[in-house]
């Protein structure tokens, strides 16, 4: 069984708050960022690397501007750039919530187990779903970051 990687891992309160405090400034950071800002829009969002090389959309593009619409709370907006992304959010939420109740009360939420074949099988999804947005035509088209 794999577990989502924690803070509860590290065994040092102190090091866990040299990890803690300073990713939580750069993610709040962030998020004010894609909040205030629209990538549409804003000209200094970094372009896909991916993209730029090879033309063709990896799983993760559109996840900007999805965070920017889930921000908003545009939810069908976001869905339409990311899919894979907004169906992920409550995990995501879920794993960011127990590391702030770890270091600030020292206690853990439960730790998500997860069996080795789920684990292969949402790499798999993960890489399906960028294969298989890349295709050229109806109804996977609905799936290329709009």
């Amino acid at each position: 069984m794999g577990v989502l990687p924690s803070l509860a891992d590290v065994e040092s309160p102190r090091l866990r708050n040299y990890i803690f405090w300073p990713g939580s400034a750069l993610l709040a950071a962030g998020a004010a960022v894609v909040y205030h800002w629209n990538p549409e829009t804003a000209g200094f969002f970094p372009v896909c690397p991916i993209y730029a090389l090879t033309g063709y959309y990896c799983p993760g593009c559109g996840m900007t501007r999805a965070l920017h619409q889930l921000a908003h709370g545009h939810v069908a907006a976001a869905f339409s750039y990311n899919p894979l992304l907004v169906v992920s959010m409550p995990l995501i939420v879920y794993w960011i919530a127990s590391q702030i109740v770890l270091v600030l009360s020292g206690r853990t939420l439960p730790r998500i187990r997860v069996p080795d074949k789920l684990m292969w099988t949402a790499l798999a999804v993960v890489v399906v779903f960028g294969v298989v947005r890349n295709i050229p035509y109806y109804p996977f088209t609905l799936l290329v970051p709009r």
